[in-house]
C-alpha cells in the first residue's frame, strides 16, 4: 500500500506545480493590476507599492521569488486586507469551508446512495420514477440557482431559516448552504448507485445468495453493497472537487466567512497573493482527497494495488 501511495504522490506533485504555475502566469496576463484603481495616488507611491510586492520585476523573476517563499510556507501579504497575511486569512476561512464541504459530502453520500438503492430495488415502479425525477431535477438545476430559491422560500417567505451569516457554524445557518451544495451531487450519486446496484443484483453470486434462502436485506447489505461502493468511491474525487468549487459561489451568496469569499474579493481586487493562496489550498485539498479516494478504492479492490 505504501508503494501505491508513493506512486500517486509522484503524479500529484507535478500536477500541483502545473496548477500553481498556470494560475500565476494567467493572473499576470490578465489586463489591469492591483493598483490601477488608485489613480489618486502619486506615481511614485504606486511604483513603491509595486516594488513592495515585487510587481516591478519581470514575470519570470516574480514566479521564482514566489516559489521560493512558498517553499518556506509563506503565502505573502494580502493586498486587499493590508493588516493580514494570506496565511492568516486562510486560517480564518479554511475551517468554515472545510466544515461546510465535509457536511455537504456526507449529506450527498447518505441521501444519494439511499435514493439509488431504493430506486434500484423498486425498478420500474412509481417510487423509482419519483426518485429518478427528483435526481434529474437536482442534476439539471445548478447550485447558484438553487441557493437563491432556497433563500426566498425558506428565509424570506416562510422565515424558517437564516439567509446569511455563519454564527459559529450553528445548525440553522448551515442547512440552506449545505442543501444547495449537496443537491447536484445527490442527483449524480443516486443515478450512479442505481445503475451499479442494478448491475450487481444480476450477478451470479447474488442469485446464489438468494437461492440459499438469505433475506433480501442480507443479500443487499452483506453481498451487494461492497461491489456497489466501488464506482461510488471512484467518483468521490470529482464529487469533492465539485462541492469545493461550488462552495466559492455558495459562500458568497449566503455571506459565509469561508475561503470562497476571500477568493472572490481577491479576484475582484486583483489581490494576487490572496488568489494564489486560495487556489493552492483548493488544489492541494482536491489532490489529497483524490488520493484518499484512490487509497480506499485500492483497499476495496486489491487488483488496483497490484496494477
Amino acid at each position: 500500500m505504501l508503494s501505491f501511495i508513493s506512486r500517486r504522490l509522484v503524479v500529484a506533485l507535478p500536477t500541483l506545480l502545473v496548477v500553481i504555475a498556470g494560475s500565476f502566469f494567467l493572473m499576470r496576463a490578465a489586463p489591469g493590476g492591483p493598483f490601477d484603481a488608485d489613480a489618486q495616488l502619486e506615481p511614485e507611491v504606486i511604483e513603491n507599492l509595486r516594488a513592495a510586492y515585487d510587481l516591478d520585476k519581470p514575470v519570470t523573476e516574480q514566479f521564482l521569488l514566489y516559489m521560493a517563499r512558498l517553499l518556506r510556507g509563506d503565502f505573502g501579504p494580502s493586498i486587499t486586507y493590508a493588516d493580514y497575511t494570506v496565511s492568516e486569512l486562510l486560517a480564518i476561512g479554511l475551517p468554515v469551508s472545510v466544515k461546510l464541504g465535509l457536511t455537504a459530502i456526507v449529506v450527498a453520500l447518505l441521501f444519494g446512495c439511499l435514493m439509488g438503492i431504493i430506486s434500484a430495488l423498486n425498478r420500474n415502479r412509481w417510487i423509482d420514477y419519483v426518485t429518478m425525477s427528483i435526481a434529474m431535477t437536482g442534476f439539471a438545476v445548478p447550485a447558484f440557482v438553487v441557493a437563491p430559491v432556497l433563500t426566498l422560500v425558506f428565509g424570506l417567505y416562510l422565515k424558517l431559516l437564516p439567509i446569511s451569516g455563519w454564527n459559529d457554524g450553528a445548525l440553522q445557518n448551515m442547512v440552506l448552504p449545505v442543501i444547495a451544495l449537496a443537491l447536484p451531487q445527490i442527483a449524480i450519486l443516486s443515478r450512479l448507485t442505481r445503475g451499479s446496484m442494478l448491475e450487481v443484483m444480476r450477478q451470479n453470486y447474488i442469485r446464489t445468495a438468494r437461492a440459499k434462502g438469505l433475506p433480501e436485506y442480507k443479500v443487499v447489505a452483506g453481498h451487494a453493497l461492497k461491489a456497489v461502493s466501488l464506482p461510488l468511491v471512484s467518483y468521490l474525487g470529482p464529487a469533492i472537487a465539485g462541492i469545493m468549487t461550488g462552495s466559492v459561489i455558495i459562500e458568497q451568496i449566503f455571506g459565509l466567512p469561508g475561503m470562497g469569499r476571500y477568493f472572490i474579493q481577491g479576484a475582484l481586487n486583483r489581490d494576487y497573493p490572496l488568489v494564489m493562496g486560495t487556489v493552492i489550498v483548493y488544489a492541494t485539498a482536491i489532490i489529497l482527497l483524490n488520493l484518499l479516494a484512490d487509497v480506499i478504492y485500492g483497499y476495496l479492490d486489491p487488483r488496483v494495488r497490484r496494477e
